[in-house]
């Protein structure tokens, strides 16, 4: 009796090892290249990843920007143009890119102190009623980082006008 009762408790930490909490969902790689004119929309990137089950992307917002809209580039009739998009399905363990000719975010009016500190705060919004927060870097028309004046050269800023 004592055999089959050892075996038992020897199990059962193994059985309850496959009861943990399921992998999340989550988002990395997130970035924004800035409009070069601050009257049209600035464009953001990042990487959807699937935890152990599937969810939906159902939106993005920003307290850094007047406005955030996911996009899809769609070749047509050997034409590119953009559409909106209302939610994205991130498979369980796979990934979904946001990049350039693709899926992409639309952001109108990104502010100046996000520029100024070089990232912004994106908050994902998911289909699970996760919301993942995630500092997405800013970057310049060029690629760049963009720079912050220094509090010496304000006056030689001013100069330059």
């Amino acid at each position: 009796m004592r055999a089959p009762l050892a075996l038992i408790a020897l199990a059962a930490p193994l059985a309850l090892a496959g009861c943990g909490d399921p992998a999340p969902s989550y988002v990395d790689q997130a970035w924004v290249r800035l409009s070069p004119n601050k009257d049209t929309p600035s464009a953001g990137y990042f990487v959807a990843h699937g935890g152990d089950a599937g969810v939906q992307l159902r939106g993005v917002m920003t307290d850094y920007a007047l406005k955030v809209e996911m996009h899809e580039s769609v070749g047509k009739d050997g034409m590119m143009s953009m559409q909106p998009i209302e939610s994205v399905d991130v498979p369980a363990k796979g990934t979904v890119a946001f990049a350039p000719g693709g899926k992409h975010l639309m952001i109108w009016g990104v502010n100046d102190t996000a520029i100024s500190r070089g990232k912004m705060q994106l908050t994902f919004l998911m289909s699970n009623g996760d919301r993942l927060l995630v500092d997405a870097v800013i970057r310049k028309p060029d690629g760049s980082a963009p720079t912050a004046p220094a509090a010496g050269n304000a006056t030689e800023e001013h100069k330059a006008h």
